[in-house]
């Protein structure tokens, strides 16, 4: 009866013939860690700036209902201060508002640097590992070549 030839050397010979680098997964690991610690710094930021937008809307806000509870003499002191609070804080609003609109405007620009950097990087990166794999496929397959001539 034929003997099924075991093939475990010959496979174990051909994967040590050629190489496989991981240093180029574990540098886009550390790419990938960067650019999502850069990211969250970006957002972070935007938030800690919303908050202190937030605060002194509420404070502005609050400091007007002062003004507008306080007792009047005259009925229409009380149709004046709600007619002057009103505008205020309209006026107030649209401040804020675009203070807003700032900070939703840096994050994106913030964003976008970033994205597009990290674009160029990962092409390099990438240009970089396929001409070192091609390198060491050419080289893999010479010395299996002239190792199989030698035989």
């Amino acid at each position: 009866m034929a003997k099924t030839p075991d093939m475990t050397k010959t496979m174990q010979d051909m994967m040590a013939n050629f190489p496989i680098d991981t240093s180029s997964m574990q540098d886009a690991m550390k790419s990938q860690g960067v650019l999502g610690e850069k990211l969250t710094r970006v957002a972070l930021s935007a938030a800690e700036r919303s908050t202190e937008i937030s605060a002194n809307w509420a404070k502005d806000s609050i400091a007007r209902m002062g003004e507008l509870a306080s007792a009047k003499q005259e009925p229409s002191d009380y149709a004046k201060a709600m007619s002057d609070f009103a505008s205020a804080y309209a006026e107030l609003a649209a401040e804020h508002m675009a203070a807003y609109a700032e900070v939703a405007k840096k994050v994106q620009m913030d964003t976008v640097d970033l994205m597009l950097t990290a674009g160029k990087d990962i092409a390099a990166d990438a240009q970089k590992v396929t001409e070192k794999a091609t390198r060491d496929t050419q080289a893999a397959v010479k010395k299996a070549t002239s190792a199989a001539e030698t035989k």
